[in-house]
């Protein structure tokens, strides 16, 4: 069996198969992992009340090599975290989603502004093309945002949401060119080594992403993100409210740099919209 396969949803799939005196060794493990993760055969199998050889049937059955391996298995699945593994269910349902926005961007806003946003604007501003680089769930998508926000402006800005091709384009950058990367850890191998290839070519690279993370280290600007993630695990992502943020800050402060040209271009935008798909006058530029 892979390495990467999690016991738990082994041990599930197969529970009904099992023998009965081996489901009291899966009951006893989801009903205290950290216990199994610890006691030797003999202690799992009294507390499970079975045999000792039981248990052994039991780690061979859910595709483990022994008891050992099992154990390390267990191990492994609670080192991604025990909120993983627990429910802890919010008192305030739907709410938290409102609550979680709103925590998300305060913790935010402080990181953001002591950042050198206008070294980051003046970069973009005088850049030949702007490229944004993203990997994974909410950064790929988020890559694809700057791109939106930045392309009806008028600025020349491709989005790169995949793994492979950010590291292609990164080695036909130019030293007009500037990278964008978004990473919300900041160690997402693709993105680090992207980053590290466009500014050997000369490419200035900005960071969202983490403090003190290998892709800062990588950039010329940083432009830091604090992701503080909640015990409730069925909550989307939390991190992707302060990289919208980011990206907002960005977009507007190069609007506000050419106000007028700014303001001609949502304007042609806003007609040729309107002239597509009708509606009033307060329907959102393409969103």
């Amino acid at each position: 069996m892979s390495q990467q396969i999690d016991i738990l949803s082994r041990i599930t799939a197969v529970v009904r198969s099992l023998s009965e005196s081996e489901r009291k060794v899966a009951e006893l493990i989801f009903d205290d992992i950290d216990f199994v993760t610890e006691a030797s055969i003999s202690e799992i199998a009294r507390r499970s009340g079975v045999s000792d050889a039981t248990v052994t049937r039991f780690a061979r059955s859910v595709d483990c090599d022994n008891v050992r391996d099992l154990k390390l298995r267990l191990t492994r699945a609670l080192a991604a975290g025990r909120r993983f593994i627990e429910d802890a269910d919010p008192a305030r349902g739907s709410s938290i989603v409102y609550d979680v926005a709103a925590q998300t961007l305060a913790l935010n806003r402080e990181l953001l502004f002591e950042a050198d946003i206008e070294g980051a604007v003046e970069r973009l501003d005088n850049a030949r093309q702007i490229l944004t680089f993203g990997s994974g769930g909410g950064s790929s998508v988020m890559c694809q945002e700057l791109q939106f926000r930045l392309m009806r402006l008028g600025y020349a800005v491709s989005a790169y949401p995949h793994g492979l091709l950010p590291r292609m384009v990164a080695a036909t950058l130019e030293p007009e060119d500037v990278v964008v990367v978004l990473s919300v850890s900041g160690y997402t191998p693709e993105m680090v080594e992207s980053a590290q290839i466009a500014s050997q070519y000369g490419a200035q690279v900005i960071a969202i992403t983490a403090v003190g993370s290998p892709l800062a280290a990588a950039a010329n600007v940083v432009l830091p993100i604090a992701a503080r993630e909640t015990d409730f695990i069925l909550h989307p992502s939390a991190s992707r409210y302060a990289l919208m943020a980011a990206i907002d800050v960005l977009a507007l402060e190069l609007a506000m740099r050419h106000r007028d040209q700014a303001r001609t271009k949502l304007r042609r935008l806003k007609i040729a919209l309107d002239d597509h798909r009708g509606g009033d006058n307060r329907q959102p530029l393409g969103d």
